[in-house]
């Protein structure tokens, strides 16, 4: 059985965000999520486009441009609380340039955003990238979604 999570599904006004919010019904979102997650959790998952996404990663990574996800990870125990931003527009254009689906892609990213909500880190080393990544390809298997990499 899947933890408990409580979650808030947001989308900020960009393009094409109507295209986003057709792939990202709230039982994909909550399934996909919960599939990453070892313990109960509250999140917020929150799709923006270019430019909130590029000011976010600017305050608080000090790079500018948008970036395809972003956590802010607040608590670990006993409930995992945290923020995911997904940029739509950058989403949009990995896929196509990587040649996968919008629907794989977010799955992807928000199996990734709620493993680092859970304090798993792929910048901190090559053998925790290589954790991550191996235990990303197993949850998205086990979803019906190819190798992400």
């Amino acid at each position: 059985m899947n933890p408990e999570l409580d979650l808030e599904l947001q989308f900020s006004d960009f393009a094409s965000v109507v295209a986003h919010r057709n792939i990202l019904q709230r039982s994909a979102v909550s399934r996909w999520i919960r599939h990453a997650l070892a313990a109960p959790a509250e999140l917020t998952v929150r799709v923006v486009g270019d430019a909130e996404g590029r000011a976010l990663n600017l305050q608080y990574r000090g790079k500018d441009y948008p970036t395809n996800v972003l956590t802010f990870d607040y608590a670990r125990e006993p409930v995992v609380m945290a923020d995911l931003v997904l940029c739509g527009p950058v989403i949009a254009r990995e896929a196509r340039a990587q040649r996968k689906s919008l629907q794989a892609h977010y799955a992807h990213l928000l199996v990734h955003g709620t493993l680092h909500a859970q304090g798993y880190d792929h910048e901190s080393g090559a053998d925790d990238a290589l954790e991550m990544e191996a235990l990303e390809v197993l949850l998205l298997a086990s979803l019906g979604f190819d190798n992400p990499y």
